[in-house]
């Protein structure tokens, strides 16, 4: 079944949601976050599912945001000066609640990370319950460097503050290996073992009953709710619109849209000072 921009399949207990933009790198479009909130929906409502399992279509898992759109064109969440902050966030924000449709169901969601995981392809890899991911592949958030800031703010959870730190103020990425070497995925594995591995794991959890499934994962995403996760996304989102919207974000879009947004990422994250920054 389609579902937008993603495919949709229930069998034996499981239902599979793929991001299924191959071409684009299963880049994020306006209305992805709305479809993978609908897929999730309708796996919650289905009483033969137990688990879902989430990847991505083609060789990776997801490069972020469609930046042939949101860094070369014109959407709500890149405005004209002065901008208007409310709506920038309103449009963010829905696109975080989405994505938090998988940390927020009551069904665990097991991430098969095949490709690279980038930027907000972060944000949605990071919202699953448990993540096996390509050894080879790379998940990070580039736009930490400018032009963004993890609206699902999972970074702290997962790995703490130090390691979050550090991943955020470098906005580099890290290998599968990488990221289970810091406790940030469950498990890293050789490309041509991940199929297994993810269906050893999820053959495991789909055997229990849902209740109790769904009382773990309460509890447990509970002890996150009592730390503060709300919160922290309510900044996380309105910063990752302060973002776009400094000297230095601004400096980016125009870039983008002159050179390309491949030509502005590069220079962004060559290491190089930011161009527009103040000294």
């Amino acid at each position: 079944m389609q579902i937008g921009d993603l495919e949709y399949e229930s069998v034996d207990r499981v239902a599979s949601i793929t991001l299924n933009r191959p071409e684009k790198f299963n880049a994020i479009t306006e209305r992805m976050p709305d479809d993978l909130a609908e897929a999730v929906a309708r796996a919650n409502d289905d009483d033969s599912v137990h688990v879902i399992m989430l990847t991505g279509a083609g060789r990776g898992f997801c490069g972020g945001y469609d930046l042939n759109v949101f860094a070369e064109g014109k959407t709500q969440a890149i405005q004209d000066m002065p901008w208007d902050a409310m709506i920038d966030y309103q449009f963010m924000r829905r696109c975080t609640d989405s994505f938090m449709a998988l940390w927020r169901s009551p069904k665990p969601v097991v991430a098969k990370i095949n490709g690279d995981a980038v930027a907000g392809g972060s944000d949605i890899a990071l919202c699953c319950d448990l993540t096996i991911m390509n050894e080879d592949a790379r998940i990070g958030y580039p736009p930490a460097r400018v032009w963004g800031c993890p609206t699902t703010a999972m970074w702290a959870y997962r790995i703490g503050a130090e390691r979050a730190k550090r991943m955020l103020f470098t906005g580099d990425l890290v290998t599968g290996k990488e990221a289970e070497d810091m406790g940030l995925v469950l498990q890293a594995v050789p490309s041509d073992q991940l199929d297994d591995a993810v269906a050893v794991l999820i053959e495991r959890i789909k055997g229990v009953p849902k209740n109790q499934l769904a009382m773990m994962k309460m509890m447990i995403n509970q002890a996150y709710d009592n730390m503060g996760l709300a919160s922290t996304q309510t900044l996380a989102t309105l910063f990752d619109g302060f973002a776009r919207h400094s000297p230095e974000g601004v400096a980016f879009k125009a870039r983008a849209e002159k050179a390309g947004f491949k030509q502005a990422v590069a220079e962004r994250d060559s290491g190089d000072p930011i161009p527009g920054s103040k000294k």
